[in-house]
């Protein structure tokens, strides 16, 4: 489906959506190659393509690739206004996530959460979403004329759609006209509790008219479930009425469905998350994890939006853009402190190690300049774990050790030739500073040290040389860590479809397992029930998967709301869900939490408690005279 979904959009063109305002103008084209709404609805296979287009309006911009004309949105340009790069720039620009370096008008204005109702990023979303809205719309009423039930799931389909861009609506803009149908009359305001109620009803009705499964790239009832999870979470803020058990019922459908969490490690760096973000993401396993995902192709589907300005857009300074699979970076985003310091590096318990050993300390041990007492002693004892056979977990020093057996060098070992295997009084053996399991086997007269790695939290994609944690004055690239998280190469190394580099690959999850895992144990600790076993045993999936083993695991008393939100953005940072995660607990406006930047002060300051949603453009409050702007704009 995502080829298909690719070869077909640039067929479909925006005047399938649009319908006349007068008789006189519904007329068959006298051009007989031009394409209208009854050659479209002709039938489902043609239908189909349209459902297409309802897909690609969210991934692309227009009839062209790139900025090459042909635009959705008239008077809008076109690289900036895509669905996910808006969604970026309002809940992830807005947070702790991200600072940008570009001072494009307005643009700077989101990280320092001083917008205007005038301001062209907010209005881009809006435009957007209301277009997303239209064409759901139009195309409804027109599939309604087919008979065949594989035009019902389709129908079910644009439903999904239309639903989703009023939860986005309604989490941006609060009240906003709710229209089902095509008219010519201008729309009415309605409220964030009518809207809510709108989403719901219709997520209710689909979920058993979705498919159970369906390809890649197009949404099945599960989709339905977990969006439900999402509006559910955030109902007490949107209607004052927490619905957190309802968020647990919908969760439970979601993690109980044949969606998995991507173990999958192919390119066999020691953990399965970054392959949700790399150019085969539709292939190496990550699929499996992704409900609702927006497909890119560097050759079929090509914008300046989407992977290619995550991946463009966060390259700059001394980093390498062939390493992420582009020809070169455009210098502008970066990510404050505040998210890097969320990741635990890791540490090694050397306690802990040694007694999973299982052996008695013994007579034998280390001793030199690389231990920790030096060659005075006393010696480093190591475990006996079978007959004549030691280990010992050790921090050791640039230097040299010897092996010796009860702190008397009438009995030590030493390597003369350097080849792992001892001698009786031989030569001291060279260390280079690290910790390590060492090995001695008296049988063999043998011994091997295996450098340790704290394992650490692996989600956690900076690049770090020539930048600097702190930010001093944003403009500058190098001022914070710069975020390699989204790649265009694939789990073998490979770039991306698009030879020249510009365009790329990386599908985008919009709803993935992990997220509503997330859900679930945010909900049962707000009380809406559920189990704190599952809860628990469900973000330690996620941690094994970030540490690679279980060296990050939590038991039920390290689980709380703070863990739960910190846990969200390691988990899902630039993936367009911060600042709604911030307004729920009440840290995205308040003094409560403070980050760089924030209210565009150094140090962070708290701002007015309207920024919790975004104007209406004044441009459609000044066509619209049904309409109220949101208050304080």
């Amino acid at each position: 489906m995502k080829n298909r979904i690719n070869q077909i959009i640039f067929i479909v063109t925006i005047s399938l959506f649009m319908t006349a305002c007068h008789d006189d103008l519904d007329q068959n084209p006298i051009d007989p190659d031009s394409f209208t709404e009854q050659d479209v609805f002709a039938n489902v296979t043609e239908a189909k393509g349209a459902l297409a287009k309802l897909y690609a309006s969210l991934a692309l911009t227009g009839q062209n690739g790139g900025d090459a004309g042909a635009a959705d949105i008239p008077d809008i340009d076109q690289g900036f206004s895509q669905y996910t790069r808006m969604l970026f720039n309002l809940n992830e620009l807005t947070t702790d996530h991200a600072v940008v370096g570009w001072g494009d008008p307005g643009l700077p204005d989101m990280h320092g959460l001083y917008w205007s109702a005038g301001n062209d990023f907010t209005g881009a979303m809006y435009l957007r979403l209301a277009q997303e809205v239209s064409f759901t719309n139009a195309f409804i009423q027109n599939a309604s004329l087919l008979a065949d039930a594989e035009a019902q799931t389709f129908i079910a389909e644009a439903r999904f759609l239309r639903a989703f861009a009023y939860y986005n609506l309604i989490d941006f803009y609060a009240n906003v006209p709710l229209v089902t149908q095509i008219t010519t009359d201008l729309p009415s305001q309605s409220n964030r509790a009518e809207l809510f109620d709108f989403v719901e009803s219709e997520l209710l009705e689909i979920q058993d008219l979705l498919l159970d499964s369906n390809e890649y790239g197009r949404v099945d009832k599960v989709a339905a479930w977990a969006l439900l999870s999402k509006l559910y979470l955030n109902a007490e803020v949107w209607t004052g009425t927490p619905r957190y058990a309802d968020c647990i019922t919908y969760s439970n459908n979601v993690m109980n469905s044949s969606y998995v969490i991507n173990m999958n490690d192919a390119n066999g760096n020691g953990t399965a998350y970054d392959e949700l973000f790399l150019a085969d993401n539709n292939s190496n396993g990550a699929q499996n994890e992704f409900i609702f995902a927006l497909n890119f192709d560097g050759i079929q589907s090509q914008t300046y939006g989407g992977s290619t300005f995550l991946v463009h857009g966060a390259t700059g300074g001394t980093m390498d853009p062939t390493s992420l699979g582009i020809n070169g970076g455009w210098g502008g985003y970066r990510t404050t402190k505040a998210l890097v310091e969320k990741f635990e590096t890791g540490a090694i318990d050397l306690a802990s190690l040694n007694n999973s050993l299982g052996g008695t300390l013994s007579d034998w041990g280390l001793v030199g300049d690389a231990t920790e007492n030096s060659w005075d002693g006393p010696d480093m004892e190591m475990y006996e774990i079978a007959s004549n056979q030691y280990a010992l977990y050790a921090e050791l020093n640039d230097g040299f050790m010897k092996f010796r057996f009860n702190e008397d060098w009438g009995v030590n070992y030493g390597d003369t030739d350097a080849d792992g295997s001892l001698e009786a009084g031989g030569d001291n053996i060279a260390v280079t500073a690290g910790t390590y399991l060492i090995t001695l086997d008296l049988d063999n007269l043998t011994y091997y040290l295996e450098e340790v790695v704290a394992s650490g939290d692996k989600r956690g994609m900076f690049y770090t040389d020539g930048q600097s944690l702190e930010i001093e004055s944003i403009p500058p690239f190098n001022q914070g860590y710069a975020v390699t998280k989204f790649k265009n190469i694939d789990s073998n190394g490979n770039p991306g479809n698009d030879s020249t580099g510009d365009f790329v690959d990386t599908d985008l999850p919009i709803i993935r397992l992990a997220e509503i895992y997330l859900n679930y144990a945010e909900a049962n600790l707000r009380g809406g029930g559920g189990d704190i076993g599952t809860a628990v045993s469900k973000i330690n999936e996620l941690r094994e998967r970030a540490f690679g083993d279980a060296s990050g695991n939590i038991t039920a008393s390290d689980l709380d709301l703070d863990f739960v939100l910190d846990e969200r953005s390691r988990e899902l940072y630039w993936e367009g869900q911060r600042r709604t995660d911030l307004i729920r607990y009440d840290r995205f406006t308040t003094e409560t939490y403070l980050w760089p930047f924030k209210g565009n002060q150094p140090n962070g300051t708290s701002t007015s408690s309207f920024r919790n949603i975004f104007p209406i453009p004044t441009n459609t409050i000044s066509t619209n005279p049904n309409l109220i702007q949101n208050e304080g704009y």
